[in-house]
């Protein structure tokens, strides 16, 4: 696979005939046999499946947080298992931007430090990391909750904080996870209506996990994934 850099048309995430195996007891239980996938820059993707598919554990996978049994995952070019966990750690930071059902944000930290966060570990500088974070938290209409904590704001308003945090380092892909899960349906439509208009900004691809299927008639495309497999 050439570098996505050198053929910026080529997908920004792969997966190549992965498969993840968990030991239960003396059962070897087979949660993936063997996904192939390959998502495109700016592209929208639905992942649906009942619970217990597969849908998170591919996710992990995707993202370098678990090692398969098999296979091979392929992020910017970067083939994740040759990495070493620092360099792993480097492209997550770098090409990735995550949002989960739970916000997963820091409760000390205030929103704007929340969002700046992914680039002050990047190590730019404070001030440019929260003009930055300023600017995306103003897109997602929290321009007047900036310094409050995660306790302080509604569900609604952390999840719009987690979407701004997940695009502040421009990543390639943008990796949902039951996103709006825990919302009502007014805050589901506020939150996909922000991660949709920000992957037409930024160009970010998003792969959306979710049981919601009238969201997933929304993307590009949907994929589901039934015993383990892709089953479109």
């Amino acid at each position: 696979m050439s570098d996505s850099s050198d053929n910026p048309t080529g997908p920004v995430l792969e997966a190549r005939r992965l498969k993840r195996t968990f030991r239960e007891g003396a059962l070897n239980v087979e949660v993936l046999r063997g996904i192939d996938l390959a998502i495109r820059p700016g592209e929208r993707v639905a992942i649906v499946g009942a619970s217990g598919a597969g849908k998170s554990s591919l996710l992990s996978l995707l993202a370098g947080l678990d090692q398969p049994t098999d296979g091979e995952v392929w992020l910017a070019g970067e083939r994740l298992s040759q990495q070493g966990e620092r360099r792993r750690g480097l492209l997550r930071n770098r090409h990735l931007g995550f949002v989960y059902q739970a916000h997963h944000l820091l409760p000390e930290f205030s929103a704007l430090t929340n969002v700046a966060m992914p680039l002050i570990i990047r190590r730019l500088p404070r001030v440019e990391a929260e003009a930055k974070a300023t600017k995306l938290l103003e897109r997602v209409g929290l321009s007047h909750r900036l310094a409050h904590r995660p306790g302080e704001l509604s569900g609604g308003e952390r999840q719009r904080v987690a979407i701004a945090r997940a695009l502040v380092s421009r990543p390639g892909v943008v990796l949902a996870d039951e996103p709006t899960g825990n919302l009502d349906t007014r805050s589901t439509e506020a939150i996909f209506q922000a991660m949709l208009e920000l992957n037409q900004e930024m160009g970010a691809a998003i792969v959306l996990v979710t049981h919601d299927l009238e969201l997933a008639a929304r993307m590009d495309r949907t994929l589901h994934i039934a015993d383990g497999l892709i089953t479109d």
